[in-house]
């Protein structure tokens, strides 16, 4: 499952992570994120991924404005502190397993 962060979680992340993690950008009315996490899911079940949490948009307008993100689901993969990775069209399961690989 999907953990939910803080907007200066994701701030401290940002900075200090090493090695490459994922953010899904959502809003909870959202049906189409609602199947993007559910896609998430299904890649971090099967295992081998980078680690993925995910983000309420209203609840980070700061991180909204400052990377761009102009609608959900987005989905943003990151390494100590550059933007590798920006998503918006999650087609499949197969596209995130590519994407999310260690």
């Amino acid at each position: 499952m999907l953990q939910d962060i803080s907007e200066e979680e994701l701030k401290i992340r940002w900075e200090q992570a090493g090695s490459r993690e994922a953010v899904l950008f959502y809003t909870p009315l959202c049906g189409t994120c609602k199947l993007a996490e559910r896609m998430l899911e299904i890649v971090l079940e099967a295992g081998g991924t980078i680690p993925v949490s995910k983000i309420n948009i209203n609840y980070a307008p700061e991180l909204t404005q400052d990377w761009k993100i102009s609608s959900v689901p987005a989905l943003i993969i990151f390494q100590a502190g550059f933007l590798v990775q920006k998503e918006y069209a999650l087609h499949s399961v197969v596209d995130l397993q590519q994407w999310l690989k260690p």
